[in-house]
């Protein structure tokens, strides 16, 4: 066995085992006091990469006993922007949680100072075994439908961790993509990962268009891969949407073992001409992952949860495009016509308005709204039971990102017109409302809902959620309570109810509310609320240990929760842990929140900050 050492200017990196310092420089091979490097994973002596990336033996206390890890080792800190990207990967593996992307803690992320007082930063995470796509397709082969729809929905996932998270990943390729013994996909290397910011997509929207800059003067880090990464990445304008265009690039190789650079392109659409490389794939397949690929991001599906969606209904519209594909249905289509008097209607009609259905989606996808709308209609003059489905459709066209709310009313009001029982419609068209400002129609949906379902738990709770919003915690308590009587599923609307405990100074009650809700919480996230209401409550009333205990709980649940990384550096503030509770601020200031309590804890750390530069200034003076 060797060791190898981690200063990239080193001439002879590899040393024998029980070497404590390299032979060549002199550096320490035991990294942090518990790191050995076994192996480099990347190109050692790379100048066009800023990081070396080793596979390691971590001794860290925190574990209980060694483990094979991966770290990463910025070779370079003099560019602070690549440092920022290195710290970024480094926050978002803390917080991301899902077993198909790294884990990583605090202390998996130091500096180590070399010899010559270089400075390097490093991030130790979780070592997946397996091989990377592009080493699985050159040992395999192109994969069939089956692999490609699991595959593809493993990856969506994980993605939508991500991206609900506040983040997006921006360098999606085989490359990234861990194929593990189990059958299970791990996507990696977060180092061009960004957070998804109003500041940001303010800034992208302003963008002029050139290599990093925008129109406005700010400047967005571009990361492009080249055949992966799509037009607005190239020009810094990145959306959570480009990762979708890289992950219908990724499975055209999947799919066809050809290098993208090799794949001709239409030069009038743009579009790659794959599908006679990939003949094992149905025709609705290959439409969803051009529509990945479309060339602008309004065009692709907004969100993942639209993607997981139409991926469940893939095999169905498979099986529909075969049949009517196939000589006997041609057969069949025209005996309709002679026999339709003996009833083969009946037998056709299910699988005509099937099709149809799936001609509207297809139609709707490519912003054919007219069309789209003309073929649910004759899918339902043929099959009047489709018609539920089409309004659950349009209930789902009205919550896709990046839609006018215009147009997302204008859908919701569609559902209502194909099925006027559509409870999730009303309830729907009354959240959009809301936004909107028309009380009007905020009233008359929830109206129609009650009409339909007095106890609909669901409306009193978006009601409460209103209200909350408007810090009219009267109203939101009246309806919370509504919904938990309504259901026991209501444990959100519980949870929010502890928090305005908290708002109103009833600290006694939100403990109570928080310890009743945890005797039915099975989800961690929703744990998670109950625990940070707990431990807010119980920092307010000065027991400061068990709100430790409490919040830590709640940070352990659910790492995404800005609220509780704020509360935590109150309380260590409390417990005069000043050091601790610097660290707790980082991610309280960082993540994404419009919670008013954590607008204000944020304008008052802001407040003492300034105050002690300014002092720091006067004492300079």
């Amino acid at each position: 066995m060797v060791y190898y050492c981690i200063n990239p200017l080193c001439t002879q990196r590899q040393n024998p085992q029980g070497i404590e310092k390299c032979l060549a420089c002199g550096n320490s091979l035991l990294i942090n006091g518990r790191i050995r490097l076994l192996r480099p994973l990347s190109s050692l002596g790379n100048q066009f990469t800023y990081t070396d990336v080793f596979e390691v033996e971590d001794s860290s206390e925190a574990l209980s006993k060694p483990e094979i890890r991966v770290m990463k080792v910025l070779k370079w800190s003099d560019d602070i922007k690549i440092v920022q990207l290195f710290q970024r990967e480094a926050i978002i593996l803390q917080i991301l949680n899902h077993p198909g992307i790294p884990k990583s803690n605090r202390d998996d992320y130091f500096t180590f100072i070399l010899n010559n007082k270089l400075q390097l930063h490093c991030i130790v995470m979780q070592l997946f075994e397996g091989e990377n796509l592009t080493h699985w397709i050159k040992n395999h082969g192109r994969i069939n439908q089956h692999t490609s729809l699991d595959w593809l929905f493993q990856l969506v996932n994980i993605l939508d961790t991500v991206h609900r998270s506040g983040f997006f990943h921006r360098d999606i390729k085989p490359d990234n993509i861990i194929y593990q013994p189990d059958g299970k996909l791990a996507l990696v290397d977060f180092g061009a990962a960004r957070q998804i910011t109003r500041t940001y997509l303010a800034k992208v929207s302003t963008s002029g268009g050139t290599k990093t800059g925008l129109g406005s003067g700010h400047e967005i880090t571009v990361v492009r891969t080249a055949c992966y990464s799509p037009w607005e990445q190239l020009h810094g304008q990145a959306v959570p949407q480009s990762d979708f265009f890289a992950l219908g690039r990724t499975f055209v190789y999947l799919l066809t073992a050809i290098p993208l650079i090799e794949i001709k392109i239409d030069q009038t659409t743009g579009k790659l001409l794959w599908r006679n490389k990939a003949p094992q794939i149905d025709q609705p397949f290959a439409d969803f992952i051009d529509e990945l690929m479309a060339s602008l991001p309004g065009k692709r599906p907004q969100t993942t949860q639209l993607i997981l969606q139409r991926l469940e209904r893939i095999p169905l519209q498979s099986k529909i495009n075969r049949i009517v594909k196939s000589r006997p249905f041609g057969i069949s289509a025209v005996t309709l016509v002679i026999l339709s008097l003996v009833g083969l209607h009946n037998v056709l009609r299910p699988v005509i308005g099937d099709y149809l259905m799936y001609q509207g989606r297809k139609a709707q996808q490519e912003n054919r709204f007219d069309d789209a709308l003309k073929r649910f209609r004759e899918a339902v003059n043929i099959e009047p039971t489709l018609a539920d489905s089409i309004s659950k459709f349009y209930v789902e066209q009205g919550w896709a990102r990046n839609i006018t709310p215009e147009d997302a009313r204008k859908y919701y009001e569609l559902a209502i017109s194909f099925n006027p029982k559509n409870e999730s419609a009303y309830n729907n068209l009354g959240l959009l409302c809301q936004q909107l400002r028309d009380f009007e129609c905020v009233n008359k949906s929830y109206e129609n809902v009650f009409k339909l379902n007095p106890n609909k738990w669901e409306s009193h709770y978006g009601l409460g959620n209103f209200y909350d919003d408007l810090g009219k915690y009267d109203l939101a308590e009246k309806h919370y309570k509504l919904a938990i009587r309504s259901s026991d599923l209501a444990l959100d609307a519980v949870s929010n109810l502890a928090r305005i405990k908290n708002l109103q100074g009833e600290y006694n009650e939100a403990i109570n509310i928080g310890l009743q809700g945890l005797k039915k919480a099975k989800e961690p996230g929703l744990k998670a609320a109950l625990y940070k209401s707990i431990g807010w409550a119980k920092l307010e009333q000065d027991k400061y240990i068990e709100a430790r205990n409490y919040l830590e709980k709640a940070q352990k649940l659910d790492p995404q929760r800005t609220d509780t990384y704020c509360l935590l550096a109150k309380t260590q503030e409390a417990l005069d842990n000043i050091d601790s509770a610097w660290a707790w601020w980082e991610p309280c200031m960082l993540l994404n929140s419009n919670l008013p309590e954590v607008i204000q804890w944020r304008i008052s750390i802001l407040e003492r900050i300034k105050l002690l530069k300014g002092s720091q200034l006067r004492n300079k003076s």
